[in-house]
């Protein structure tokens, strides 16, 4: 199912480009859709049931071609109705091997084209601090969640265990995982720090990592 390459210098080639899109993500949603062995009224009631109605004809006239648009709410809902992300309805790879990223462009590997399409190359974030920031603490936000979890389920495990060798060996374990909860907190204080330096606004924390900010707040860079 790769597509045809386009002429050089068409201006035709804009609605077809376009169709080419539409016809990617409605020959995955079919494949899709196939593979978990619904009928199209099966896919419209799960639309349904996550909010968004998307009537069986409709889906019908998407797989088929017969469609002339597809909003992106829809592929939103669509991918969530069928256990996937947008990006890869749009863009399937394993399934097409090129795209055009844009019109008037020549085709590029499909893994390309979802990096570009999800800023995930260097360049893109690059020239974004904040969501250099955001994905940083997003990361840091993770390690510290699992080491704080960890620390205590190993706490209570040491306090469970009744042979004294067994409870030394716990509680040893325990101390490491707090010298580990230690430092995932430190680079998550030290992301927020930087992203609050930069005059960005901070992410909110959950419940278990409150304790990462200091009650003084932090201080804001004025150079």
């Amino acid at each position: 199912m790769t597509q045809n390459c386009f002429d050089d210098g068409d201006e035709d080639d804009v609605p077809e480009w376009a169709d080419r899109v539409m016809a990617d993500v409605a020959r995955e949603v079919r494949r899709r859709r196939k593979e978990m062995k619904w009928s199209a009224q099966d896919l419209a009631d799960r639309c349904e049931a996550i909010g968004f109605p998307i009537p069986r004809n409709v889906i019908a006239n998407m797989e088929s071609g017969r469609r002339a648009v597809l909003p992106l709410v829809e592929v939103m809902v669509l991918a969530e109705a069928l256990y996937t992300h947008p990006i890869r309805l749009i863009y399937p790879v394993g399934y097409v091997e090129e795209v055009q990223q844009l019109p008037l462009t020549y085709p590029v590997d499909t893994a390309q084209a979802m990096s570009w399409f999800a800023g995930l190359n260097e360049d893109f974030r690059a020239d974004h601090r904040m969501l250099r920031h955001h994905v940083a603490h997003r990361t840091a936000v993770e390690r510290a969640f699992f080491a704080v979890h960890s620390e205590e389920r190993q706490r209570r495990a040491a306090e469970s265990t009744v042979d004294d060798i067994e409870q030394a060996k716990a509680l040893r374990t325990q101390a490491d995982l707090a010298e580990r909860t230690a430092r995932a907190k430190a680079e998550l204080y030290q992301v927020r720090s930087d992203i609050y330096a930069d005059g960005d606004p901070l992410p909110d924390l959950p419940d278990e990592l409150v304790d990462v900010d200091p009650p003084e707040g932090y201080e804001r860079d004025t150079d």
